[in-house]
Formats: C-alpha cells, sequence, structure tokens
C-alpha cells in the first residue's frame, strides 16, 4: 500500500483517566495536539496495532469505533476497555509490548508519529505492606490521582461491603463528606472495589470538590470508612503538586526601524494551547498584503516580503499592520512609520 501521507507532529501529552487502572475497567486516554498541525474540532480516529490491531484492513477508511472525540482545547480522547477492545485477556495485554499507536484522520492522508499509551502497573502495592499509595503522589487542581488503600491493615473493615472517601481540600477548608443519609453523596463518596480488600478512588480536584480554576489548593485530607460509619482508617494526607503557571506570550517585530526595501521579521514565543499559526494583513497606501506563518507553541516566526509587495508602490511612508491567531484573536494591530530612502 503506498498513498501520499502528511505528518502532523508528534502528540505534545497523553494521560488517562483513571490514573491507574485494570485492564478489564473502562479508561479514557487523552492526546494533546496543540504542538501539531491539527485543527479545532478536526476528526482523528486511533490507528492502534498492539496488543491487537482491532481496526486492520480499514486504514483508508477508518471504522466508527476508532473514531476520537474532540473534547477542546485541543485535546482529543478515547474511551475503552482494554479486554473488550482488544479482544485480549489481562494476562494477554501485560504480556504484549504495550499500546503502540498514532492518530489519523479518517482516509490516512495525516497521521501523527508513532508513540506509545504509557501503563502504570500498581500491582506492586498489593504486597507493599501500606494502607495508601496516590498516582501521582502529588496531585494538581485539574488533574486526575488515583487513590489506592488496603483495608487488610486496618482492623475493622473485614466484612465491610463498600468503603467510602471522607475528604476535603486544604484540610478541610472544602470538604466533601460521606453522609450515609444522603444518596447523591454515597454515589459520590463511593471507592471502586478491587477485590481482597483492596479498594481505589478516582478523582480530579476542582471537578469532585467543585472550585473555581484560581483555587490554590495546598492538600487533600481523608479517610477510609466502611458503610455507616461501621470502620474508619486513619487521617491520611496529600500536599499537592507546585503549580508553576507557563510564561507569557511574548511578541515583536524586526528590524526596529524599517523601509519598504525590507523584509518584516515576526516572531511570537509561547504561544497559548492551541496556537499554531499568525494570519497578517499589511496595508501599505492601495496595496494590501496577506499571509500566514505556521510553527507551534514554543515559536511562530516569518518574514513579510515589502520588497516585492511594494516595488511599485509610491509615496508610502507608514504601514498598517494587523496580526491575528488562528483562533482569531488580534495580536497586534499597530501603525510602523516608513524610514525614506535615501
Amino acid at each position: 500500500m503506498s498513498n501520499a501521507q502528511e505528518v502532523i507532529g508528534a502528540i505534545k501529552d497523553m494521560w488517562s483517566y483513571p490514573v491507574v487502572y485494570s485492564f478489564d475497567e473502562e479508561v479514557t486516554w487523552y492526546f494533546d495536539l496543540a504542538g501539531t498541525s491539527a485543527v479545532e474540532n478536526e476528526d482523528f480516529y486511533i490507528w492502534i496495532w498492539s496488543p491487537s490491531e482491532p481496526d486492520a484492513g480499514n486504514f483508508n477508511s477508518s471504522s466508527d469505533f476508532a473514531k476520537l472525540t474532540y473534547e477542546g482545547d485541543m485535546i482529543w480522547s478515547f474511551t475503552l476497555t482494554p479486554t473488550e477492545y482488544f479482544s485480549r485477556t489481562p494476562e494477554e495485554i501485560r504480556n504484549s509490548d504495550g499500546f503502540w499507536f498514532f492518530l489519523k484522520d479518517k482516509t490516512g492522508t495525516k497521521q501523527t508519529e508513532v508513540t506509545q499509551m504509557k501503563y502504570t502497573d500498581f500491582s506492586a502495592f498489593y504486597d507493599a505492606g501500606e494502607i495508601m499509595k496516590a498516582y501521582p503522589s502529588r496531585p494538581s487542581l485539574n488533574e486526575g490521582v488515583s487513590i489506592l488503600f488496603n483495608s487488610n491493615l486496618v482492623e475493622g473493615f473485614e466484612n465491610a461491603t463498600n468503603v467510602y472517601f471522607h475528604s476535603g481540600l486544604n484540610n478541610w477548608a472544602v470538604p466533601m463528606e460521606y453522609q450515609a443519609w444522603v444518596p447523591e453523596r454515597v454515589e459520590k463518596t463511593r471507592t471502586t472495589n478491587l477485590g481482597n480488600g483492596f479498594y481505589k478512588m478516582d478523582l480530579i480536584p476542582s471537578e469532585y470538590y467543585g472550585v473555581e480554576q484560581d483555587f490554590v489548593m495546598e492538600n487533600i485530607v481523608f479517610l477510609f470508612v466502611a458503610e455507616d460509619w461501621t470502620a474508619v482508617g486513619p487521617d491520611l494526607i496529600l500536599n499537592a503538586a507546585e503549580y508553576i503557571p507557563p510564561p507569557p506570550a511574548e511578541f515583536r517585530f524586526f528590524p526596529l526601524q524599517l523601509s519598504k526595501k525590507d523584509f518584516l521579521g515576526v516572531i511570537r514565543i509561547n504561544n497559548e494551547r492551541g496556537v499554531n499559526s499568525l494570519h497578517y494583513t499589511v496595508t501599505a497606501g492601495p496595496k494590501v498584503i496577506t499571509g500566514e506563518f505556521t510553527g507551534n507553541t514554543t515559536e511562530i516566526k516569518g518574514f513579510i516580503d515589502l520588497v516585492t509587495a511594494l516595488k511599485d508602490v509610491e509615496n508610502v511612508s507608514e504601514i498598517h499592520v494587523v496580526i491575528e491567531d488562528n483562533n482569531g484573536k488580534v495580536i497586534t494591530d499597530t501603525t510602523i512609520p516608513l524610514i525614506p530612502l535615501d
């Protein structure tokens, strides 16, 4: 098979929710394509060949079951239960080469670079002799965390039918308590029973506790309790990861002095997520010049050829420059004086 393909770049970041999961458990994989030439709301499909190849033979017309969901902000998702999707047992998946794939459009004319979805094997926890373990160990406000609990190490949980997550943010400043008399709260705080006395709680702090995006999370404090408080585990705490905001975007023209026989340089660094091109409109008297530069979140850079465009334009002393990103945001709307030719 041979067909022209455009490689749109590497997937910037990938993660799953739940953060850790069993192969027979439903999971959603997330793919950040902000650093590629993908565009908002574009249709993408997963082409995966390990542990098996569910869509074999359909490369030029991917099946609907392989289609991703666009989540916004240049993030796509794919939900699956590995044992069902790959028609493999947990042991067969565990002994395979892992999840190898790339993302593509329906007809296979464009695709990302080949990559592997990492899997966190948490089976060591079963023999670790620890009451609790979290993945990651220092959670962030807007990212998932999986918290494992070994009830075998806490007296009173031997006959527990359900275990609940009684918790709060910042030393109980924002509580989410297990309330046995409130059905909605019972369901919200219920953990996943992994069997043999092991339990798991999956949550995204900002969503689970209903706090604003500017909330500063310092910690999650919690304890595991059996149904109707018949058993109570020890007080536990997870300190939050340090939040480091991204650097602000920077835009500039060069050179600083310009004539009609120059190339106008444009550069913007530290671009916002999803920004991968700049569109320009330059007006010089009756002449209008338009075009675009492409790049990624790190840098978008290019030159506007004034030499050719203005060679026949007389008596022009300035140019009006409007530059927008691919989302329609105006980056600059300015007038630049031109130095007279000597």
